[in-house]
């Protein structure tokens, strides 16, 4: 099966070697078909501490590295 990969704004990076990505989707709604946006937090590896907050990151499925982190960082960079 084929690893997830997603693209969002980090929002926190305090933490050593990890990151938590915010992830927007937009989805429309069943009953007014009104698109409307959903968003969700991933908690990231990043293992040189590279990126900061505001950055837009690329993430992929990973083993789990601890309890809430189970997504790391793509290495190349996205330009936008």
């Amino acid at each position: 099966m084929p690893k997830r990969i997603l693209q969002g704004t980090v929002v926190s990076a305090a933490s050593e070697k990890t990151i938590v990505v915010n992830v927007d989707r937009r989805v429309r709604h069943p009953l007014y078909k009104k698109t409307i946006t959903r968003s969700s937090k991933f908690h990231a590896h990043d293992e040189n501490n590279n990126y900061k907050i505001g950055d837009k990151v690329r993430i992929i499925e990973c083993r789990p590295i601890s309890k809430k982190k189970t997504w790391t960082v793509l290495t190349e960079s996205i330009t936008s």
